[in-house]
């Protein structure tokens, strides 16, 4: 295993899928980061910060999603994640899902990008009726791109940003993500055991290359007989 230069930050990528401005997601996941940031601060840690804001990408994300065509700006968003150490994702809520917006930029990115990152899940709703969405909803979503998801969910109604208790579940889970972070555990996938997935062609970061290409499989999938590259 590699060991961690200490005087390296941490790298946090904030995900907000909000739309307005100001907007009480994102709002929210700055709550988040700022206590993830204060956590490692009181342990002799420094965490960076980067945004991506999804506002700013709408029109990017609907493009990809019909030709695969990614902008720069969406590009560089998929660059972010893939360099992170860990992720907060934040999403507004509407009719009882996690908004489009959100959905649909996680639906773009490649199944690899994100194995064993530690990510917080967080979503903002007028109401308290949408409390489940994010275990739900969010957490399956995230659960397909095998991420590391902190046990402690962070879910604000109107109601709640007056409330002592929201205070407590964003430390919560800011500690959550900080040890998990401090733990390596991404790393060590990646180095120990990230052959193992099942990855799929092109969206391993090249690590899909070492796939045998002279297997049976392989040239079952690309028109050929199954024994005709084995000797008698």
């Amino acid at each position: 295993m590699n060991a961690r230069n200490p005087e390296t930050p941490f790298r946090l990528v904030v995900v907000s899928a909000g739309t307005s401005d100001p907007s009480s997601t994102r709002m929210l996941a700055d709550r988040i980061a700022a206590r993830v940031g204060a956590h490692a601060e009181r342990r002799g840690e420094r965490v960076t910060t980067d945004v991506v804001d999804l506002r700013e990408l709408a029109g990017e994300i609907a493009t990809a999603l019909v030709s695969q065509f990614m902008g720069p700006k969406l590009t560089r968003a998929v660059e972010l994640l893939g360099a992170a150490d860990a992720v907060v994702a934040s999403a507004p809520v509407y009719k009882a899902a996690p908004s489009g917006l959100f959905s649909s930029f996680f639906h773009l990115l490649d199944n690899d990008l994100l194995i064993a990152k530690p990510v917080v899940l967080a979503a903002t709703a007028g109401t308290a009726r949408h409390a489940l969405v994010v275990d739900e909803q969010m957490r399956s979503l995230f659960a397909y791109l095998r991420t590391m998801t902190v046990p402690t969910s962070v879910f604000a109604a109107t109601e709640d940003w007056t409330a002592k208790e929201l205070g407590e579940r964003i430390d919560r889970a800011a500690i959550e993500l900080l040890l998990l972070m401090e733990s390596g555990f991404a790393e060590q996938v990646r180095t120990e055991s990230w052959k193992s997935y099942q990855h799929e062609y092109g969206s391993a970061g090249g690590t899909e290359l070492d796939i045998d290409l002279s297997s049976d499989l392989m040239r079952l999938a690309t028109g050929g007989s199954a024994g005709s590259g084995r000797k008698p």
